[in-house]
């Protein structure tokens, strides 16, 4: 049977650059290369493109996918001629952040007319801006909890307003967070006004816009969505901290965090999670792919945090970790992200685009 041949896009001109090269190194490794030719692309720092074609050896160091030797091109012909000299069956994104994980690079892929894995445009960037994902759930009617929003130049100007406004309508603690970020970048738990100042200082290094959420003491639960029109889910996870905030250091460097999976929670809990997960997806017009993240109470109380469209996706990342607890290892997973990402690129072919 002849191989399929797709395309991994990683790196990028984000904070998660990093992140985003540990992905495709996990990703490189597991696919299954009896079924696909990989070809790899590497978005720099700086925004350059470079292209390695047909890998075919496990990747041991991280620092090889760089690719500082290779050759840049031109981004069409690089992202419409695969090795075995066709079009690529898909693009698989592997782009966390800014520029990749926004909507960005996806409408691209969409005015190139090229299948890639993962959701469109309006999914992606509704889903990276946090606020933008607030009001559409608030929309869906899920529950949330209380939250400030404002801009850099706005702080700037009305900054004792504004931090009357938070102390009126949350509670210590609070989180500050960029609101086009994830890996946890630039997020901050405040326990008073200095801290919060502090926050506010450091999420806007990274992003004009941030939210400022109501802390909860409540466990931290996450459901995971693979589908298109017809998604489905899996049994929630928890994520069992060592440390007072899953913090970039904590996700990525020290380890200090464990999935437990299945969460141990009621089976109606499960359900409702379950549920909500598949609203959340909905809201923001996903496919593909989508992590539904929530906090539980002890007294069972549910409020989505918020989702993400390209959920860390290493091999003991939860996204996968949650599919693997339904018999779905994380090479089948890749193949299944790799047939959603077909048919909705021939869904697509459905539509009209002359008047007759």
């Amino acid at each position: 049977m002849a191989k399929e041949n797709v395309c991994i896009v990683y790196g990028g001109k984000s904070a998660e650059h990093d992140v985003s090269i540990l992905t495709a190194q996990n990703v490189l490794n597991a696919i299954d290369k009896e079924k696909y030719q990989v070809d790899i692309i590497y978005i720099t720092n700086d925004g350059d493109w470079k292209k390695k074609e047909n890998i075919v050896d496990p990747i041991d160091d991280i620092d090889s996918l760089r690719l500082a030797d290779v050759p840049a091109g031109e981004i069409s012909k690089l992202l419409n001629e695969g090795s075995l000299g066709t079009a690529y069956s898909a693009v698989f994104p592997l782009l966390h952040g800014p520029n990749g994980e926004d909507g960005t690079i996806q409408g691209l892929f969409e005015v190139l007319d090229i299948p890639y894995v993962g959701n469109g445009v309006l999914a992606a960037s509704s889903s990276m801006d946090k606020l933008v994902m607030k009001q559409l759930f608030a929309h869906r009617g899920l529950p949330q909890l209380p939250y400030v929003s404002f801009l850099r130049s706005e702080y700037q100007k009305y900054e004792n307003n504004i931090l009357k406004l938070v102390h009126d309508k949350l509670e210590y603690p609070v989180f500050v967070k960029p609101a086009n970020l994830g890996s946890s970048v630039g997020i901050s738990k405040c326990n008073d006004e200095e801290e919060l100042k502090q926050g506010i200082e450091e999420a806007f290094q990274f992003d004009r816009k941030l939210v400022i959420e109501q802390g909860i003491n409540a466990r931290e639960i996450e459901v995971a969505v693979l589908g298109n029109d017809y998604p489905e889910t899996t049994w929630p996870g928890e994520v069992v901290k060592d440390v007072a905030f899953y913090d970039y250091k904590a996700k990525y460097k020290d380890g200090k965090i464990k999935l437990d999976i299945p969460a141990d929670l009621n089976d109606d809990v499960k359900m409702t999670l379950r549920n909500m997960a598949v609203e959340a997806f909905k809201a923001t017009d996903c496919s593909g792919l989508l992590r539904a993240d929530f906090f539980v109470t002890e007294d069972n109380q549910i409020f989505i945090n918020e989702t993400n469209a390209m959920p860390g996706f290493t091999a003991y990342s939860m996204y996968p970790s949650l599919w693997e607890n339904m018999g779905v290892s994380y090479a089948e997973l890749i193949s299944k992200l790799i047939e959603l990402a077909k048919e909705k690129h021939e869904d697509k072919k459905k539509n009209k685009y002359k008047i007759d």
